[in-house]
């Protein structure tokens, strides 16, 4: 469930999915599919009385939020893939919505391949030490001076900055801003997760509409699974969060902790009754979120900055579990913000103290 304030972005962004997936093949490319969205039984009663969107700092799942808008299931909703699904009387459940799934990693590829393909110039891996400005006059920015890892550096010219670094963006933000008045109120929620295959999910070739995301708890592991089947034949389990670990200086450092992927292997086990369960990749992500527990995106002043770009410094991030939902309204809107157009969606509630 996406935060109210945020309505519209999420609306304009689930359109935009639905229309880039029909233009390019998404079924196909990145998996994307029709989804159920089902809560099983447990899920029917918010913990301690707390809010569901207070998950992200409570130690909560979206399973508490989810279950806060149900709606009585029939007794076929569940899918085969799952063991409850199999069972001959099916458990208590709440059908929650209709929405889409999509492999999150196949479609942020086809969206870099894409703007590779229209001539934007991608620096990695590179480290952005400071902004360039003239001698004359220290606070207008002129450029980015960026360092590779071989230790050569160059400035890149520039006069309009978008800053979307996910957890590291205050870090960023600090270092190119030092004179800022302000910081960023962003933290980090992390999560761990396993791809896995099943010998019940082999689904026809798209297009498709079986897929299932199935927000469930788990007493004995104490925490609430999320378990998501896809149309390219995966199970993606996640749900186990934890602000605990530690964020690295780089992305290409975070590695999974092994304990953490044993509790999902073991609950992957229970939950699609299989005593082994093939393991397909493994991962740790480390999602921002704002104090005030909806994304930054928003305009910074000079007077926020210290420093001016002719063209603005934007900044984007803090959209925590919802970031590949609300990616392609995020995208178009702050286009068009940058570009001085105005925006498909409203993001008046979404900046700094708002």
């Amino acid at each position: 469930m996406v935060p109210s304030c945020h309505t519209s972005l999420g609306a304009l962004s689930f359109d935009l999915h639905k229309q880039l997936a029909e233009k390019y093949d998404g079924s196909r490319r990145w998996g994307y599919s029709p989804s159920t969205t089902v809560s099983l039984h447990e899920t029917l009663l918010v913990p301690n009385g707390k809010r569901g969107e207070d998950w992200l700092f409570e130690g909560l799942s979206r399973s508490a939020s989810a279950a806060a808008d149900a709606k009585c299931g029939g007794p076929n909703a569940l899918p085969v893939w799952l063991a409850a699904g199999r069972n001959a009387v099916p458990p208590l459940i709440s059908a929650l919505s209709s929405g889409a799934t999509t492999a999150q990693l196949c479609l942020c590829q086809f969206l870099l391949d894409q703007c590779q393909s229209r001539n934007v110039n991608v620096h990695h891996p590179v480290v952005v030490t400071r902004v360039v400005t003239p001698s004359d006059d220290d606070t207008i920015v002129t450029g980015l001076n960026i360092r590779s890892p071989d230790g050569s550096e160059r400035v890149l010219p520039c006069d309009a900055l978008l800053l979307t670094a996910g957890v590291w963006t205050p870090r960023v933000f600090k270092t190119l801003f030092p004179n800022a008045t302000i910081s960023l109120p962003i933290k980090h929620l992390s999560g761990h997760s396993v791809v896995l295959r099943s010998p019940h999910w082999m689904p026809a070739a798209p297009p498709m509409s079986g897929c299932h995301a199935i927000f469930t708890t788990d007493a004995e592991a104490d925490f609430s699974p999320e378990i998501f089947s896809r149309a390219g034949g995966d199970i993606y389990l996640a749900g186990l969060n934890t602000t605990a670990v530690p964020i690295p200086e780089l992305a290409s450092e975070v590695r999974p902790e092994p304990a953490s992927i044993e509790v999902l292997i073991r609950v992957a086990q229970k939950l699609l009754g299989d005593g082994q369960v093939d393991v397909v990749q493994t991962g740790l992500c480390h999602r921002p979120v704002s104090s005030s527990r909806v994304p930054l995106l928003t305009r910074l002043t000079q007077e926020q900055t210290g420093a001016i770009f002719n063209g603005g410094v934007w900044v984007s991030t803090g959209h925590g579990p919802w970031g590949i939902s609300l990616s392609l309204g995020t995208g178009l809107v702050l286009a068009e913000l940058v570009l001085s157009k105005s925006p498909s969606a409203d993001v008046s509630q979404l900046g700094l103290g708002t």
